[in-house]
């Protein structure tokens, strides 16, 4: 018979291999016996096991609308078998999701007098307050992300943050960023897109002069983040707005040639900038690469024909694809049929939720393991 050291640490390798994106494995085999239980809540598996996976699993989605289509359901929907996290609305709080990313969840806490935004963990439970930024917007975007230094993002529970703050300010009707640091507690010196950009001022004198409605509006769908930098894109043309966060400054960046009213920025596997959009019943993929000349330019890398991927009701109804989730290469789709997710590489797709009005879907994605669930303080009761 093999020695209980032996045993455990075989034991160990073989819990090491569940799926992370069913973490309802790893909570019952905790229950299965002190032995299992000790080395599932042990730190050392955890940082093991986020390591084994790599990137971490797609545990749930919210999602969020435009002004004119109001606030979602105030809903954390989960992908898994495990039950939804509970959503921060209690008390009958309007609130409206903007990110999820490196586990946390920005919320706009509408109608607050002191606590505009809130950062929260759904695994932990933590909540931060974010005040309100000084940038008088009428429609914005923010994005948050981890700020802790050499960060490999595999398990952003805890540590500094930041909330990047993007809007068209409703008294200039220039496109402002703002930065909250959790370390320092207050919000950046906005910065403009201005007369650093030509094509964005002479759009902008144009859009005047004809009515507000073509003013190029920050969007409200989710930002993609590469490092330092942080991009969103605006109504006018999807034209795509990158904030350089090492260097303090905003710059514009003209997207792909394309025909579509709904897009999405996602982060590529070698961590390049992504465009996807759907035309007609196909779903079209950009990269920004650079090429031998040192200069980005977009290459198109991929294009699926949905007929025969995304299941539809009526024929007429296009898709629209609504987010993206990075590290997994998934994205999300709106059809008559329901919320569906696209695998790019093995064009595998999942339905995710029944029909409704999908704007800018936000995944969740962290590892979810038992000593995340306090099952360390059955450890030391047993």
């Amino acid at each position: 018979m093999a020695p209980p050291e032996l045993m455990e640490d075989l034991v160990g390798e073989i819990l090491l291999r569940l799926p992370p994106d069913e973490p309802e494995h790893l909570f019952r085999a905790a229950l299965v016996c002190k032995p299992w239980l000790r080395i599932l809540t042990n730190p050392e598996f955890g940082r093991r096991y986020r390591s084994f996976h790599g990137a971490p699993p797609l545990l749930g989605l919210l999602h969020r609308l435009t002004a004119l289509q109001g606030d979602p359901v105030p809903r954390f929907a989960s992908t898994t078998s495990m039950p939804d996290f509970p959503h921060p609305s209690s008390g009958g709080r309007r609130t409206r999701p903007l990110d999820c990313r490196h586990g946390r969840v920005l919320v706009h806490m509408l109608r607050e007098k002191i606590m505009s935004y809130l950062v929260w963990d759904p695994v932990t439970g933590d909540r931060h307050a974010v005040p309100k930024p000084t940038i008088h917007w009428l429609i914005h975007n923010a994005g948050v992300f981890c700020a802790a230094d050499g960060c490999d993002h595999l398990d952003c529970h805890g540590g500094p943050f930041r909330v990047v703050f993007m809007a068209t300010d409703d008294h200039d009707l220039l496109v402002k960023v703002s930065v909250f640091s959790s370390e320092t507690g207050v919000w950046s010196t906005p910065v403009s897109l201005g007369d650093s950009c030509e094509c964005y001022v002479r759009h902008m004198e144009d859009a005047i002069q004809r009515d507000r409605y073509h003013l190029p509006y920050v969007q409200p769908t989710r930002a993609a983040v590469i490092r330092d930098e942080i991009y969103f894109t605006l109504r006018w043309g999807h034209a795509i707005v990158k904030y350089d966060g090492g260097n303090n400054c905003l710059s514009m960046i003209d997207p792909p040639p394309h025909n579509a009213y709904g897009i999405s920025l996602m982060v590529m596997d070698d961590s390049s900038l992504g465009f996807v959009c759907i035309e007609g019943c196909s779903l079209h993929l950009w990269s920004r690469k650079v090429n031998s000349k040192g200069s980005a330019e977009w290459v198109q890398c991929q294009v699926i024909d949905l007929k025969t991927v995304i299941p539809v009701i009526d024929p007429g109804q296009v898709p629209s694809v609504v987010g993206s989730a990075e590290g997994v290469g998934a994205i999300f789709i709106s059809t008559d049929a329901g919320l569906f997710t696209i695998e790019l590489k093995s064009g595998r797709w999942r339905k995710l939720d029944e029909p409704g009005v999908y704007f800018s879907v936000l995944p969740y994605m962290s590892f979810y393991t038992p000593d995340r669930c306090r099952l360390l303080s059955l450890a030391n009761m047993n």
